[in-house]
């Protein structure tokens, strides 16, 4: 897993050591301050990709900071903790800035959980932001072309009569319509034996997809 960037911000030291722990040891790169006004500084010297911040701190709270940092920032994920979970302080704190929160007190497992899933969001929002990925998706539209890549990702690379049967399709012209679709796409590539894989624009559609698909079912 490759490292991230995350900053716990908490005047609680206990609490702020034992997320930082919890992160380090699950290979997070993890960054740690006190209270909202030295995070601040610490921002400016290097930006996190998320930001887990206590609600309720002496000085500026975890609420007046999000604005600030989605203002500065706005690609940075913020998780929220709160002492006081109720359906108006939720509701504030998504209006402030945050993309998640966890209620205190809360489970090892509850933080990887979101921790993993809002840097999962970023990853996907990164991938589709890139060149090309609006016509790569519109292709995509078409079940035959998504069966196509799902199985191009499992298979790793397949020639054409057994991508026919592996798709159940014995329409042999509509299923070279499709690849001739995803080759304009560049999603996929055929190699000197004729065999069909996946391109690297190929490999993050699949890593979009799988993406999509957690975040529908979450």
């Amino acid at each position: 897993m490759p490292a991230e960037t995350i900053l716990v911000i908490d005047d609680d030291q206990d609490l702020r050591e034992s997320i930082v722990e919890i992160l380090e040891n699950n290979d997070f790169s993890v960054k740690s301050c006190g209270s909202a006004e030295a995070a601040l500084e610490q921002i400016k010297v290097s930006p996190p990709r998320l930001v887990i911040v206590d609600n309720m701190m002496p000085g500026m709270g975890g609420m007046a900071l999000m604005p600030l940092l989605k203002n500065e920032y706005p690609n940075v994920r913020i998780i929220m903790i709160t002492a006081f979970a109720t359906v108006d302080n939720a509701v504030a704190a998504m209006k402030n800035g945050a993309d998640d929160y966890l209620s205190k007190p809360f489970r090892r497992d509850e933080l990887l959980v979101a921790v993993r899933c809002n840097l999962e969001e970023l990853r996907f929002a990164k991938q589709l932001s890139e060149p090309g990925m609006d016509d790569a998706l519109a292709c995509l539209a078409n079940q035959i072309r998504r069966q196509i890549l799902i199985t191009l990702a499992g298979e790793k690379q397949i020639r054409f009569m057994n991508l026919t049967r592996s798709l159940g399709i014995s329409d042999h012209t509509k299923v070279n319509f499709h690849l001739k679709k995803l080759k304009m796409n560049n999603l996929i590539s055929q190699d000197r034996e004729k065999a069909y894989r996946l391109t690297p624009e190929g490999e993050k559609m699949i890593d979009c997809l799988q993406l999509l698909s957690k975040r529908i079912l979450a």
